[in-house]
């Protein structure tokens, strides 16, 4: 059984666009790719080289894929590219027949999902997702995901793609660890907890002036 990890770069109000330059993705008028740029320390190096100091493979979406096929393949001597290069890159896409031209990348097929729950079902190495939020909120949806590590960054960005968008899937997750950078880099581990188990605070019956309250909400 393979383990499935995602992790991703996010602002405080969710954003995770072109965290590596301004022409990462650009896409919708987004005008401020790098925004992580000027947040590294060790203590996030340190983080991301646990992460990534193991044998792995890759899941990748198909946007997130061609950011890092342009880009990885070229960034000799860069030891994260050279492991990119060598790991095996299963892409999730549309269109399931699409040559994939940088080595060692394979689609998911037609059918994701079956595809995914075969791969994990697999022996092997880890299974880590970068990027792709779709890909994440399929993961999610079905059970996949065992783990997702999350680096949210000290700054609002508006505009741009979201991590968890509207179609975000309702769970509990629990906190496995977490630490803050010098530069206010929160960096935390999560993993899936179950269904949101609601409460309420209040006490005893609701006032007349409650009850107004709830009868005239949009």
């Amino acid at each position: 059984m393979r383990k499935i990890i995602a992790s991703a770069f996010v602002s405080l109000d969710g954003v995770m666009q072109a965290p590596g330059g301004p022409q990462e993705d650009p896409t919708g008028g987004f005008k401020y790719g790098g925004w992580t740029f000027n947040y590294w320390d060790d203590a996030m190096g340190a983080v991301m080289g646990e992460l990534f100091d193991r044998p792995y493979d890759l899941l990748l979406g198909r946007k997130t894929y061609d950011i890092f096929a342009a880009f990885w393949p070229y960034a000799k001597g860069d030891p994260i590219g050279e492991a990119f290069d060598k790991a095996t890159k299963y892409v999730a896409t549309r269109q399931p027949d699409r040559e994939l031209h940088w080595q060692n990348s394979q689609t998911l097929g037609k059918d994701v999902v079956a595809t995914l729950r075969d791969l994990k079902a697999s022996e092997g190495p880890v299974l880590l997702v970068q990027g792709s939020s779709d890909l994440m909120q399929t993961l999610l949806r079905h059970e996949l995901l065992d783990e997702i590590r999350v680096l949210v960054f000290p700054v609002l960005l508006g505009k741009g793609k979201k991590l968890f968008g509207d179609g975000a899937q309702p769970m509990g997750l629990r906190v496995t660890a977490s630490q803050v950078s010098s530069t206010g880099v929160v960096m935390a581990t999560y993993e899936p907890a179950g269904d949101i188990v609601p409460g309420d605070f209040g006490s005893g019956e609701p006032s007349a002036a409650e009850l107004e309250r709830r009868k005239n909400l949009d």
